[in-house]
């Protein structure tokens, strides 16, 4: 997107990166654009989009990510600084914000009981039966020109606890970065 998030005047672009960073550039000279400010999520973005959304007069940044959350980033203060002695008070709007908040977190956690209860029912009963449930992945599978390798890439709604990758060739795995995965080798039987 392009959005004038710095409130210079000028529209800044606006970019949702498959690795999960937002990243912020302005176009300062004709030639290149100039990364202002990055942020990182942990999951890939899938929209990106810059407007005025939570309060009036300071604009935000709204992502949504690949499993459906929403990410805002704003340009509202987040610190307030008291004199000394001075209690920070909260206005009206905030204190029902916090108790709207309180409500709604209380609420679900109620919903959670009911259906951990209902969940604890269904699976003791004799008519049960058990499936793995149904979600979408995220593949990707990329060549990487400058040394020549492929990144695999997979993003689930889930937790992924282990990846069985089987290949009629020779395979070298190469670490990089973001990798949190313990690799193990095994070779396999060829016939």
């Amino acid at each position: 997107d392009s959005f004038d998030i710095l409130g210079d005047g000028v529209k800044e672009l606006l970019v949702g990166r498959d690795d999960g960073m937002i990243e912020i550039y302005n176009f300062e000279s004709a030639d290149d654009p100039v990364l202002r400010h990055d942020y990182a999520l942990s999951e890939s973005i899938a929209s990106i989009q810059g407007g005025c959304v939570g309060k009036d007069g300071y604009d935000e940044i709204l992502a949504a990510t690949y499993s459906g959350w929403l990410t805002g980033l704003t340009t509202e203060p987040v610190h307030r600084e008291g004199g000394s002695g001075e209690e920070l008070k909260l206005s009206q709007e905030m204190q029902s914000k916090i108790s709207s908040l309180r409500n709604e977190l209380e609420q679900l956690q109620i919903k959670v009981l009911q259906e951990r209860e209902k969940y604890q029912l269904s699976s003791q009963s004799s008519t049960a039966v058990s499936s793995v449930p149904a979600f979408s992945v995220n593949d990707k599978f990329t060549l990487n020109k400058d040394d020549a390798s492929y990144s695999l890439i997979l993003e689930v709604q889930t937790a992924i606890d282990n990846v069985l990758v089987q290949s009629d060739v020779p395979l070298d795995l190469l670490d990089v970065d973001k990798n949190s995965a313990v690799v193990s080798f095994s070779s396999c039987d060829s016939e």
